[in-house]
């Protein structure tokens, strides 16, 4: 169990690298808002979506009610559908540890997660990892990667809203901190699959969809349009290919 916690911390090193510190943003701007700790605590355990949660606070100051909240967070979470049906059957387990892999699926973790190996041999080789890993253990490996991120994320948010509530700063521009991890993360995902263009057909279509549709339609018009576009690609290319 020793190696597997040692393969997962090392797996999710790149999340340590920007967690805390996007966490940390939240934090402030939990603390700018007046909220207390426990409530940063408790949106980060049992809430954690992200960039949901920066959202969260705005809507929360706008004196949004709960349906409304509700709906856009609903509009806002929708891609992680996508990212549970499409990791079930990549989880070679199941109960409870299923169940939080598949809640703690942010954007970061399902970039890690996604990107390991097919669970069809004995020992697998995952990337970044020097030693081995038995496929049995998969399960393990997959949970603890999910445990770690969500950490790094709630003890960055709980240290952002101490520093917050004891420290002046100038919180201005600081929720571009999620954005600029997710980048880095797309980065590491072309370099790894070689695959740029499913990356700039999708980069194509949120600038589209954010330009010319409403802001409440955009993300999930630009998922819809980047999947129809990348699965018709992929079909024509294994038809080439046949």
């Amino acid at each position: 169990m020793k190696h597997i916690f040692s393969a997962a911390f090392k797996y999710s090193f790149p999340v340590l690298l920007g967690y805390p510190v996007i966490g940390f943003a939240f934090g402030l701007i939990m603390s700018d808002a007046g909220y207390p700790i426990w409530l940063t605590a408790a949106m980060s355990v049992l809430m954690y979506t992200g960039a949901g949660q920066y959202i969260a606070v705005g809507l929360f100051a706008a004196g949004a009610s709960l349906w409304e909240a509700a709906l856009v967070q609903l509009v806002v979470g929708a891609r992680h559908i996508a990212y549970g049906l499409s990791m079930i059957n990549r989880m070679p387990f199941s109960g409870l540890r299923k169940v939080y892999c598949i809640f703690g699926l942010t954007d970061e973790t399902f970039a890690l997660l996604s990107s390991l190996p097919e669970a069809n041999s004995e020992i697998l080789n995952v990337p970044g990892v020097k030693n081995p890993i038995p496929a049995g253990s998969m399960g393990s490996f997959m949970f603890l990667v999910t445990l770690l991120n969500q950490s790094y994320w709630v003890i960055g948010s709980l240290i952002g809203t101490a520093a917050g509530s004891l420290l002046p700063y100038n919180i201005e521009g600081i929720s571009f901190a999620m954005t600029a991890l997710f980048i880095v993360l797309m980065l590491e995902q072309i370099k790894k699959i070689h695959k740029p263009g499913i990356f700039i057909v999708s980069g194509i279509s949120a600038i589209l969809c954010v330009v010319f549709l409403p802001s409440r339609f955009s993300l999930l018009a630009a998922i819809a349009i980047a999947l129809a576009i990348n699965s018709i690609l992929g079909r024509k290319k294994v038809l080439n290919e046949n």
